[in-house]
């Protein structure tokens, strides 16, 4: 069968503008003379790799007969083994416009739903992700009338995807996935699970990420019999849902309930079989969180002499520091505890947009909101003691806000700050004034308008 698309013309028109025959192209171009003969002829398809060394030969831009190879795969007998690497190097030169046409041409045969899903599976992998979007949202769009683990998983890697520092657009998506999650993989839904309880924790949905944590202990408790593994241990999400639990009883101020969980995780090497380095880290690791948080509840309950204590223990761990920080700048607020000289003890904790702790870094999301409610909590505790700084703490509250669109943390430092406005100066009315604009901009989109902020 003929292709009547421009490859071909291109490739003679080539030839006979430099006086090439056959076999002197063959060796400018390592392609077969034979072969170069019957693909000129129509004869015989073109490969990927062919196209390649072709189109290097001609001199040519890499993706120059790109477009004409979209139609060339379809001219013969269409085979994967020619379109799956032209739809990787088209992801790793960006022509996503290419894919999404190559895609939706396939899937007019839906009996490539699943070599498509695997090809997406691959680019994922490699972290094509822009790329693999667009498969798998027209692979879940081919199966959306199907109650199939293939769609379930399309729909996990798009909200996996759609992950950025967009608090309120994390949450939409979210939303969008959650109801997809128990047609995965018993193995997958612990880990989306797991990605869930991050997001509601951001958006403070306590009951919803505690409900997320019950769900992970119930499987967990019950113990996959799938052949799948998860990203970590099994061990990994028992322990794991008994914080999320302790940061909602946490939440809730119920410090009872909370030290149940962190009982819990501190007798982890009584019934963690394995005794590898994994193993052994993560017992440690969550044991030290749960004596932090024996600290932290006696801070949150009031007890002040629990404030040096708390700072004594996190000294050496550096990158539990300005969590615990945090924490005790939100009970000096309740409580009116003087912790100038806490402050003092570790001045080079300025937040930073990201924070790691000794095995890996904290979920970048949660940081980030915990670094807006840090600004704006030391901005409350620095103007109750009379700091010039205050002020342009919770601005630096505000900016953090508007950048990672969190609804909640900008309405409360625009409050706070229009409660403390008279004791602005004018470079912070000014920089309020720019932000204020921004968050007015933001609910435009969303058919909202905040008045009064001038």
């Amino acid at each position: 069968m003929k292709s009547d698309n421009t490859i071909r013309e291109t490739l003679s028109t080539y030839m006979r503008k430099h006086n090439l025959s056959f076999t002197q192209f063959s060796l400018i171009s390592d392609v077969n003379a034979g072969t170069l003969s019957r693909i000129l002829q129509g004869t015989k398809p073109i490969s990927f790799r062919q196209l390649e060394l072709i189109t290097s030969a001609m001199e040519l831009p890499e993706d120059f007969l790109f477009e004409s190879y979209v139609e060339e795969c379809f001219a013969f007998t269409t085979s994967m083994r020619r379109i799956r690497p032209f739809i990787f190097r088209c992801a790793e030169l960006n022509r996503l416009d290419l894919i999404e046409r190559m895609v939706h041409r396939l899937l007019d045969d839906l009996s490539y739903t699943s070599v498509l899903f695997d090809v997406a599976e691959a680019l994922f992998a490699s972290e094509h992700r822009q790329a693999a979007a667009i498969i798998y949202t027209q692979v879940s769009e081919a199966e959306r009338f199907q109650h199939s683990e293939r769609l379930a998983i399309c729909r996990y890697r798009l909200f996996q995807i759609s992950l950025t520092d967009d608090l309120e657009e994390n949450l939409k998506a979210a939303l969008l996935f959650e109801n997809y999650v128990s047609r995965l993989d018993e193995a997958d839904q612990l880990d989306a699970l797991k990605d869930l309880m991050n997001v509601m924790i951001t958006a403070h949905k306590w009951k919803k990420v505690d409900e997320l944590a019950v769900e992970m202990l119930r499987i967990e408790y019950e113990r996959p019999s799938t052949e799948r593994k998860p990203k970590r241990p099994f061990y990994f999400y028992i322990l794991d849902g008994w914080l999320a639990r302790s940061t909602v009883c946490e939440e809730l101020q119920d410090f009872d309930g909370a030290l149940s969980y962190v009982s819990k995780c501190e007798r982890a090497e009584l019934w963690i079989r394995e005794n590898d380095e994994e193993a052994r880290r993560y017992i440690h690791q969550f044991s030290e969180w749960a004596t932090a948080n024996r600290y932290l509840y006696r801070v949150l309950s009031g007890e002040a002499e629990a404030l040096g204590e708390y700072a004594d223990f996190v000294a050496s761990r550096p990158g539990e520091i300005f969590i615990a920080l945090g924490y005790m700048v939100k009970a000096a607020n309740r409580y009116d505890f003087d912790i100038d000289h806490i402050l003092d003890r570790f001045p080079k904790q300025i937040p930073s947009i990201e924070m790691e702790g000794k095995y890996g870094p904290y979920n970048n999301s949660v940081m980030k909101e915990k670094i807006v409610q840090f600004y704006s909590d030391l901005g409350v505790y620095r103007f109750k003691r009379g700091h010039s700084n205050a002020i342009n703490l919770i601005l630096d509250g505000l900016n953090v806000s508007v950048y990672i669109n969190s609804v909640r943390n900008m309405v409360n430092c625009l409050t706070l700050f229009e409660m403390d406005r008279e004791w602005a100066n004018e470079d912070e009315k000014k920089k309020f004034k720019l932000l204020s604009s921004e968050v007015n901009q933001i609910n435009a989109k969303k058919h909202l308008v905040i008045l009064g902020y001038e």
